[in-house]
């Protein structure tokens, strides 16, 4: 049909050039235009004022026309001596529907149209419909989808203008019916298609559809099943030939590969060739295998980029180690070849931001690691990278380092950031299952007009909780990142209502701190503080404990000189969500000589999270408190001393800075702050309620299995894990006891929502003894300080 129309439009232009005899061209008029303008035509007509036109010119200039694709017809005639061109536009697309579709996005359909020249504003040409059929029900095919129908539909507008409507009926997917490996024997099936993408229907393909069929999904399993043989030491593995077949009713797949095994083979000699840069004996090192080794695809290019990398380091960007086998058959060896070619070296001429429409450039400059005019180093930018995510402050961090033009020495860095809400306004209701209905007003910016400050205000008010904060931290006091804060809370507790011994407390406290970082990971914090709590208590309802104690301390009002000074070391690669690293930190709390009460508090906190796979992650944490006093408090005159006016003495931490466990947050799957020391009101029954007192000692250790988020597309504000808890509190550390630990295990939902974080716990006590109150759902919003 192709042939035939080249062959009826040839012959067009043959009659419209032989119309009229050659002439010279005294002036070209052009007829039919609506849309383009003349001069669009006379930059593609070949034709000018003064020419002489022949029929050969004139079929030349009709050809060229036509090839511009902006006309359906294109005719000449003379009129004396003027050339008159007269043209019929193809229509411009106004506009383009499509409709039906779910299993694709619609950005990745016009992304597809626009490939074959179909977009809105662009010509019109009626034998594109069928291009954009085909081009469609690839698309569908390529996701198994082999039922889809494409219905496009044109309707005529005014002033030559088009509406195109695709109406696509997608059909049920395909599923996956069998996969067949043939010709393995030294693995078998469910191993070498642990790792695929594509699997037979199962109970969770509700959800993976692993089951469906793609066709790049199919390549990237072909890639795995030759990486699990090269990496196993299967020099010569390959893929046959595969065959994917469809049943009639075009419902299920089949999908079949022929392999090659091969033979076992090991290493007989490595070599290194090229300019090493640095000497063979360091490169040597990195080296992830040697000789007599099992051979492994996956050891070689961790070696050739280990070797990379430390080229990178020292400025060779470009650098590239590549592994290259030699293969004897006859002895199942391989000899090993690494090409270096380190390339020249270079340093970053320019540092650029993009993204930051709100934080200032200096915010990003000072946790760069990477400077200007420096070699380029990736662990450099590595580090910046990660810097710059645990701001809080971004989405998303890319760096990008192009080669300076014109320079084979010199790349630019260029850094783009999304930026994210780092500051709130909220209005929040929230609900606790301890705290109850929780009314919250904050104004808070971690990021206080794009400086990097943080401040902010809170007023809350809950079932046990009364609280107005107002502080204020300087992160960068100095280029050195020396940190400044301030923090000035007024509270009113109702102990009891917080599942703990019934009192309450009204505190007022001020605090400053200073931070100072000793290393790329380490920073040690000190806080100074003046605190005056007063204790409220009923004797008909607070435990006998700590009515002595208040009575015996002849006090209620607590002032407090206190000192904390704390080390921390952090490796975590994000700020809400981080996948690898690590946090370590020990605090030291005094209360200083002049105090009411002269105590001291320890605390440590360590977490450590594991890549295990892709999106899945073992997180392996533990808690540990310890309190006492290191000086006796004298209080009221002991009536039952012999000597006169002896004071009470009273050791040990006092209660109100006890330590406690169980809940949302701690040992799941217990209420919070229940377990430790407690008061019965009814000693004698197990099941009658017991006030929690806590203790001067806690002890916690977590191991959680972070799990991949179904139907989450941003993993990073959602976060499911598996977990297994154990702690509890004791009175003091000579009273700890392991047989009194607790234990729970369940699943736990965490969500940075917009309305705050939302923690929902599915758990159950696997060791508890009895009295213990437990609970098998736990869960808190809204906006939590």
């Amino acid at each position: 049909m192709k042939r035939i129309a080249a062959l009826l439009l040839l012959a067009c232009l043959a009659a419209e050039a032989h119309a009229f005899e050659s002439f010279v061209v005294s002036d070209i008029r052009i007829d039919g235009l609506q849309r383009i303008a003349p001069g669009t035509v006379f930059t593609y007509l070949p034709v000018e004022k003064g020419d002489r036109l022949t029929t050969d010119a004139a079929e030349k200039a009709i050809r060229a026309l036509f090839k511009t694709g902006f006309f359906s017809d294109v005719t000449m005639t003379r009129q004396g001596d003027i050339l008159v061109v007269n043209v019929v536009e193809r229509p411009a697309i106004s506009k383009i529907t499509l409709k039906g579709n779910k299993e694709l996005k619609e950005e990745e359909l016009r992304k597809g149209l626009k490939g074959i020249g179909l977009e809105e504003g662009a010509t019109f040409d009626r034998l594109q419909l069928d291009r954009v059929t085909q081009e469609l029900t690839r698309q569908y095919h390529n996701r198994g989808k082999y039922n889809v129908t494409i219905d496009p539909k044109v309707t005529q507008l005014d002033r030559n203008r088009v509406n195109i409507n695709i109406v696509i009926a997608e059909g049920k997917a395909s599923k996956i019916k069998q996969i067949n490996v043939v010709g393995n024997t030294a693995f078998s099936d469910d191993d070498i298609r642990d790792e695929f993408e594509s699997d037979t229907t199962n109970w969770t393909s509700w959800y993976s559809r692993d089951d469906q069929y793609s066709r790049e999904k199919l390549s990237g399993d072909l890639e795995k099943l030759s990486s699990y043989y090269l990496d196993r030491g299967y020099a010569d593995f390959n893929v046959d030939s595969t065959e994917v077949s469809i049943s009639p009713d075009k419902r299920n797949i089949y999908v079949s590969a022929n392999i090659h095994e091969g033979e076992l083979y090991t290493i007989s000699d490595i070599k290194l060739l090229g300019d090493l840069i640095l000497p063979e004996e360091t490169l040597r090192k990195l080296l992830q295998t040697k000789d007599g080794d099992q051979f492994s695809r996956h050891k070689l290019e961790r070696s050739a980029r280990a070797m990379t990398a430390v080229l990178s380091n020292i400025g060779y960007a470009f650098a590239e180690v590549t592994p290259v086998p030699k293969i004897d058959k006859e002895k199942r060896t391989v000899e090993i070849t690494f090409f270096v070619e380190p390339g020249k070296r270079v340093y970053v001429n320019r540092i650029t931001f993009k993204g930051n429409t709100r934080t200032e450039d200096e915010v990003l400059r000072r946790e760069m690691r990477q400077l200007e005019g420096s070699w380029y180093s990736q662990a450099a930018i590595d580090r910046s990278k990660v810097r710059l995510q645990r701001l809080g402050f971004f989405k998303k961090v890319e760096i990008d380092t192009p080669r300076v033009a014109g320079s084979e020495d010199q790349v630019d860095m260029q850094v783009t950031v999304e930026e994210q809400p780092s500051g709130s306004l909220l209005f929040g209701l929230g609900y606790s299952q301890v705290q109850g209905i929780i009314a919250s007003i904050s104004v808070s910016q971690n990021n206080f007009l794009g400086t990097g400050d943080r401040i902010s205000t809170t007023i809350q008010r809950s079932g046990y909780l009364k609280r107005y904060d107002v502080s204020y931290a300087q992160p960068y006091l100095t280029d050195s990142a020396v940190s400044l804060g301030y923090n000035l809370s007024v509270r009113n507790i109702n102990q009891g209502e917080a599942n703990i011994a019934d009192y309450s407390t009204d505190t007022t406290a001020f605090s400053t701190f200073v931070g100072v970082p000793i290393g790329e990971t380490d920073g040690i914090q000190f806080q100074f503080g003046l605190n005056k709590t007063e204790i409220n208590t009923n004797p008909a309802y607070t435990p006998p404990s700590i009515v002595e104690y208040i009575t015996d301390l002849d006090r209620r009002t607590i002032h407090t000189w206190n000192l904390t000074a704390s080390w921390a070391h952090d490796t975590r690669n994000k700020y809400f969500t981080p996948t690898r690293g690590g946090l370590q930190s020990i605090s030291a709390e005094i209360a200083l000589p002049g105090s009411t009460i002269e105590y001291y508090k320890i605390y440590y906190q360590g977490a450590h999270y594991f890549p295990i796979a892709d999106k899945l992650t073992f997180l392996l944490s533990g808690n540990l408190g310890y309190g006492d006093t290191y000086k006796d408090a004298i209080g009221r005159v002991d009536p039952d001393s012999p000597i006169k006016d002896q004071r009470v003495r009273l050791s040990g931490l006092p209660f109100f800075e006890n330590f406690y466990a169980g809940g949302v947050r701690d040992v799941r799957g217990f209420e919070d702050n229940t377990l430790g020391p407690c008061v019965r009101y009814n000693p004698a029954d197990l099941k009658s309620y017991c006030q929690p007192l806590g203790g001067g000692f806690k002890v916690l250790g977590t191991a959680e299995l972070i799990l991949p988020t179904p139907f989450a597309k941003d993993s990073d504000s959602v976060r499911i894990s598996a977990f297994l808890d154990v702690g509890n509190v004791y009175k003091s550390y000579n009273d700890f006891e392991a047989s009194e630990l607790r234990a729970s295990t369940g699943l736990a939902l965490q969500w940075q929502a917009p309305v705050g974080p939302i923690t929902v716990n599915l758990a159950r006590p696997i060791r508890k003894k009895d009295g213990d109150r437990t609970e098998t759902i736990q869960f808190s919003f809204g906006t939590q300080f």
